[in-house]
């Protein structure tokens, strides 16, 4: 199967990037190194192409409705032009995708993670309702995320939108470095910045005035490979390693975007039951205390037993050491539990922590 390309693609390439196969895309996994990359947007800024994610959207007199019935936040609380974090579930309370919600005037856009995209949308359609549209819009949008301290002092320079009056959350639409987009101040990473959509066409006039508009503050081209472990040191989830079919939002940590009390929507019965009846096991972050790297999948343990696996792992670029996120028992999941993990048939010791990491 041939791989997708961004409207970017040759950009990566003449820079140098390692390109790897990502969600049926040639995308870049790093430029200089993981490391230095992550560094980069935690002091300064850095730009992350991600047009391989999914952006969907549903229009029509009872699009409202559709994305009620199918997502787990309340849609009904958002105002025009404001987005929000929420998730789709299965019937059984599972996991189908984390995605975020912008609110048009006229239309409602769901961004999916890449890999889920035609999963997504199917599983739209499928619930579709009288009254609505459903359109996969993904292969005619770019999408940059410049993320970090200097983000917004980059990319003033190329708008007269005044960027600091969008609040965290908040999109706007406008022009900048000369192309109409989407300007939504959110990100991935855990700093502060700006996720841009626009047409393709657009694509390598906007990522040419964004790079020359931060030369004073040395921007750097940013791959997947970081963007993995900047949001891991803020506890962000990925879909596939610490959320999926086989998980549910409220032993993810995630009940704060689960809106029990917002009227009925797919997954809603099981999940107030799991609320009442209490979660089995916690979805947990630790640092190690010796050297080593936790890997998704990696064992779990307490006084000699298994008590849960690792879904995410990583060496933190900030703390330089081992830091995960993984699925424990309740009764062993309180902040400052000492634990183990299984690497290579050592246990290596770990402690339960409070997140972010960084």
């Amino acid at each position: 199967m041939e791989l997708k390309k961004t409207a970017l693609h040759d950009v990566h390439e003449k820079l140098g990037a390692r390109m790897v196969e990502f969600a049926g895309y040639h995308m870049p996994i790093q430029y200089t190194g993981i490391r230095d990359e992550h560094r980069r947007v935690r002091q300064t800024v850095g730009v992350f192409d991600v047009s391989h994610m999914g952006e969907i959207e549903i229009s029509g007199p009872n699009a409202l409705d559709l994305v009620q019935k199918l997502t787990i936040n309340d849609a009904a609380a958002l105002s025009v032009n404001q987005a929000q974090y929420s998730a789709m579930c299965y019937p059984d309370g599972g996991i189908v995708d984390d995605l975020l919600v912008y609110r048009f005037p006229d239309k409602f856009l769901l961004v999916v993670n890449a890999a889920n995209k035609d999963k997504d949308y199917r599983w739209i359609v499928d619930h579709k309702m009288e009254g609505t549209e459903v359109k996969d819009v993904s292969d005619s949008i770019t999408q940059l995320a410049v993320q970090g301290k200097k983000a917004e002092a980059t990319l003033q320079k190329l708008t007269d939108i005044n960027l600091a009056e969008i609040p965290f959350y908040w999109f706007t639409e406008g022009e900048l470095a000369g192309a109409p987009m989407i300007i939504s101040r959110t990100g991935y990473t855990g700093e502060p910045g700006f996720e841009l959509y626009f047409e393709n066409q657009y694509a390598e006039q906007v990522w040419n005035a964004v790079f020359e508009a931060g030369q004073e503050f040395d921007i750097e081209p940013i791959g997947l490979g970081a963007r993995d472990s900047l949001r891991l040191e803020k506890k962000m989830c990925l879909y596939g390693n610490d959320i999926d079919e086989t998980t549910n939002p409220l032993e993810a940590g995630l009940g704060w975007i689960t809106k029990l009390d917002k009227g009925d929507f797919i997954g809603r019965d099981v999940l107030k039951k799991i609320k009442e009846e209490g979660v089995k096991r916690r979805l947990v972050a630790f640092t190690l205390e010796a050297a080593g790297f936790p890997r998704h999948g990696y064992k779990i343990m307490k006084d000699g037993k298994e008590v849960g696996y690792v879904t995410s792992g990583t060496v933190s670029p900030i703390l330089e050491k081992g830091i995960g996120l993984g699925y424990v028992i309740k009764e062993h999941s309180k902040i400052g539990t000492q634990i183990d993990i299984e690497i290579r048939n050592r246990l290596l010791p770990a402690v339960i922590v409070k997140p972010p990491f960084v």
